[in-house]
């Protein structure tokens, strides 16, 4: 799947960089532009990628301190600029754009719904939010940028694939030592999806291609990405256990947001060299994911891959029913309800008071 990226604040520009380096070292070709987009000069320094500085005016290079009204604003402000400097690099051979973002932070959070709305009115592809979200550990206001960037985002894009910060980094590493581990492992895995289709040596029997990416992420609002991987015998009818085994890894250990299981639509791919993947195992693993998701419309299929290993990647479309999204709006209600005191924290509760950004 070919696709733009542009990667709003620190976090998004992080993972943004993160992704064109391994799509670039892997060889797949499916990262055809990156950009940076920030308020904050010192972090854009950081990046080997192209970047654009917003904001000049109002905070001279010093970012936004968190205020996601005031990202929002200047998104807003410097679209047309934003747009230009986009010129050229979303072109005929882009089929998707991912606007890469943290959504607890200021810029990240305040400019990615801003962004979708004016890229939807001038491209006729696919505008999907890849978003970060903050921690049960970080602190209220990323909580509460989060619960309202969230909320802008699903009514403004075509999808948003959701990574909790809580989901892909080491129990042993505190989450700030596992910034590095989570953008790593969110390079590899989303750079495995969006590099089904793409020309890879080997040749598979039911290769996916980028139109059933878009087609699980058809019914819109959030989705997630699930990973797992085991040694592979070299023998295709000795590994149906391991592949099954690795799709329920995927699915319900290894999530970008543990606990989504329930989902309208699903994708299964097995990554792996094409003549250790069993046929029957990738079809008791489709059989599986139906019956555990609900959902009535799973697809699946091979991504050719030169490994003594194979993978299994679980793409949930529609998960907004999941308890992981309940418990992280609840955050967000508490987070924002402490920030207004003159309310009572009970009513944001009670009515779903998650104001939006715009």
């Amino acid at each position: 799947m070919k696709v733009v990226l542009i990667g709003l604040g620190q976090a998004g520009g992080k993972i943004t960089q993160a992704l064109a380096e391994y799509d670039y070292e892997m060889g797949f070709d499916a990262v055809k532009g990156a950009l940076a987009v920030n308020s904050a000069r010192a972090d854009l320094s950081e990046l080997d990628i192209d970047t654009m500085l917003i904001g000049q005016e109002r905070v001279k290079g010093h970012g936004v301190g968190g205020d996601n009204e005031l990202g929002a604003e200047i998104m807003q402000a410097e679209a047309t600029e934003v747009m230009d400097s986009l010129d050229g690099r979303v072109s005929s051979r882009a089929e998707a754009v991912f606007i890469v973002a943290g959504l607890g932070g200021g810029t990240g959070s305040g400019g990615a719904p801003m962004l979708a709305r004016e890229l939807q009115r001038v491209y006729d592809i696919p505008i999907y939010v890849l978003g970060v979200l903050p921690g049960r550990d970080e602190g209220s206001i990323y909580q509460a940028n989060a619960g309202r960037s969230l909320k802008t985002i699903v009514r403004e894009a075509d999808a948003t694939l959701l990574i909790d910060n809580d989901a892909w980094h080491s129990a042993d590493e505190s989450l700030e030592e596992g910034f590095d581990t989570i953008n790593q492992n969110i390079a590899q895995r989303v750079g495995l999806l969006l590099a089904s289709g793409e020309i890879v040596e080997g040749v598979g029997e039911s290769v996916v291609d980028s139109s059933e990416i878009i087609n699980t992420l058809k019914p819109g609002g959030i989705a997630s990405l699930g990973y797992a991987s085991a040694a592979a015998s070299e023998d295709a009818g000795e590994n149906v256990s391991t592949i099954t085994s690795a799709a329920r890894n995927a699915l319900l250990t290894g999530t970008s947001l543990p606990n989504a299981v329930e989902a309208e639509t699903a994708l299964l791919v097995i990554a792996g060299q094409p003549d250790r993947i069993s046929r029957k195992g990738v079809e008791r693993a489709r059989r599986w994911l139906e019956e555990e998701t609900g959902s009535l419309e799973v697809r699946g299929g091979d991504f050719p891959l030169e490994s003594d290993r194979l993978a299994a990647l679980v793409l949930l479309g529609g998960v907004e029913r999941s308890t992981r999204i309940q418990e992280f709006l609840d955050r967000a209600r508490e987070a924002h309800a402490q920030q207004e005191p003159e309310t009572d924290p009970g009513d944001a509760f009670q009515n779903d008071d998650l104001e939006d950004l715009f």
